[in-house]
């Protein structure tokens, strides 16, 4: 069986400790308060880290290590699952089950890292809807796991599962089956916001409880909703209309906005009446709500200095300039902007925001990688001038873009405690356009399940 020890079990127990004393809403069912002894418990955690069948991250996994030991230190029995990639075509709903997005990276990490034999079940691959449903293989790995033959195991990943996604028979059943594997479900993965089986209907079927990470990630964006001013808040994307509804919730709380990417784009094509290669007219009418509203509240950042382009695939000599958007005219129009010229941040009114502030939250990649690193540094590097401010990072292309950019200074904020780093981006923005880390759909469930307890009780 897994064993807990070292300095993981330290910080196992400091998570453990912290979530004891936080304010986490009080209908949240807890991991410290179920009943684990002797119980097999599914656990739903988000690993999904593999990229081409490798990890590339493992701090995504790291962090679920405490709701794992926990479990088995009290008795518990493992049955691990995760998502990884999108293997399934949303028009046609063929799944793919490619090598590529199996878990076996993680398993084999696990292994690595604990010491102990995590099990695969082999389950019948439909080459065209993936896996029906659970075979032998899966139940005599669980009569082992209560014969404590192995340490857990590992189910295959949930999105190659034809009900997961889905609809109709194939969900109801998969939901059914996967819990009659269990006693117990524990709910770790809080960058899967998405209301799919494992994360979604199994809990209408087992107790279910909230794991410490998950635990930790709410109490966190209760930060970002409810925060301390003065609040400065940096949000990019490829993308204006995937990103308007958080834009505007955060556009609303926060002291002050920087923005990047195709976002500021958007933005400064709005307001100053340009146009910039790559910029649809969609995102320029999507933008000039926001630009008409910052002409009354004044809170957008401008950055004065971007990186025009005149082609997309490479940062080649000659084919690239700085802009001053001073020198922008009406009509102007310009090559691609692919990033924030540094010296915007040396910019007074700029400077003056990000030392001042006392809480920061970034979503945000500056400029088009892997081409256009400058202007993502020069932003890492000026937020960490500012050391008394709270600092929460979400998004996994922002994780990936401080750490290879800015790798000391990223190794000494994972154990700075003005550090924060949330393992999905995607449910941080959903959180605070909704307004409430509670309204998300798996929370909703979680808590539900308290609910129906209770009144059995």
């Amino acid at each position: 069986m897994i064993s807990a020890g070292g300095s993981s079990q330290k910080k196992y127990l400091l998570v453990k400790l912290s979530m004891q004393h936080g304010t986490l809403n009080k209908r949240l069912p807890l991991l410290q308060e179920a009943a684990l002894n002797g119980k097999v418990v599914l656990l739903r955690f988000d690993h999904n880290v593999v990229k081409k069948g490798v990890i590339k991250d493992s701090a995504r996994i790291d962090k679920t290590l405490g709701t794992l030991y926990h479990i088995v230190d009290r008795g518990g029995r493992p049955i691990l699952m995760s998502h990884i990639g999108r293997p399934r075509d949303k028009k046609t709903g063929k799944i793919t089950c490619s090598p590529n997005e199996s878990v076996a990276p993680v398993v084999d990490y696990l292994q690595r890292k604990l010491h102990v034999e995590l099990h695969i079940p082999e389950c019948e691959i439909d080459p065209d809807f993936g896996i029906a449903g659970l075979g032998n293989s899966v139940y005599r790995a669980v009569g082992d796991l209560k014969d404590r033959k192995i340490g857990g195991i590992y189910l295959p990943n949930t999105r190659w599962f034809r009900g997961e996604e889905g609809e109709g028979f194939f969900r109801d059943n998969f939901a059914v089956l996967l819990s009659d594997l269990a006693d117990v479900f524990v709910n770790d993965a809080f960058g899967s916001w998405q209301p799919h089986v494992s994360t979604y209907d199994v809990t209408k079927f087992l107790p279910s409880y909230a794991g410490f990470l998950m635990q930790q990630e709410i109490e966190h964006l209760d930060s970002v909703i409810h925060v301390e001013g003065p609040f400065l808040a940096v949000i990019a994307g490829s993308k204006y209309d995937t990103k308007i509804g958080p834009l505007t919730a955060l556009y609303d709380r926060a002291d002050s906005l920087i923005l990047g990417g195709v976002l500021y784009n958007a933005y400064l094509c709005a307001k100053y009446g340009v146009s910039i290669n790559g910029i649809s007219e969609d995102d320029i009418i999507a933008a000039k709500g926001l630009a008409d509203k910052d002409r009354t509240h004044g809170k957008i950042l401008e950055m004065p200095y971007v990186i025009e382009s005149d082609i997309l695939e490479e940062k080649a000599e000659g084919k690239h300039r700085t802009r001053s958007l001073a020198d922008f005219k009406p009509g102007d129009k310009l090559g691609y902007v692919l990033d924030i010229d540094p010296r915007s941040f040396e910019d007074q009114k700029v400077s003056e925001a990000v030392l001042s502030a006392k809480t920061i939250f970034v979503n945000a990649v500056m400029g088009l990688t892997p081409h256009f690193p400058d202007g993502s540094r020069a932003l890492f590097e000026a937020l960490s001038r500012n050391l008394t401010a709270t600092k929460m990072f979400g998004g996994g292309d922002t994780l990936q873009e401080f750490k290879n950019l800015c790798p000391g200074l990223y190794l000494s904020a994972l154990d700075n405690e003005r550090y924060y780093f949330f393992t999905g981006g995607g449910t941080v923005l959903t959180a605070i356009e909704q307004g409430s880390p509670y309204g998300l759909k798996p929370v909703q469930a979680l808590m539900e399940s308290k609910e129906r307890l209770g009144k059995k009780a």
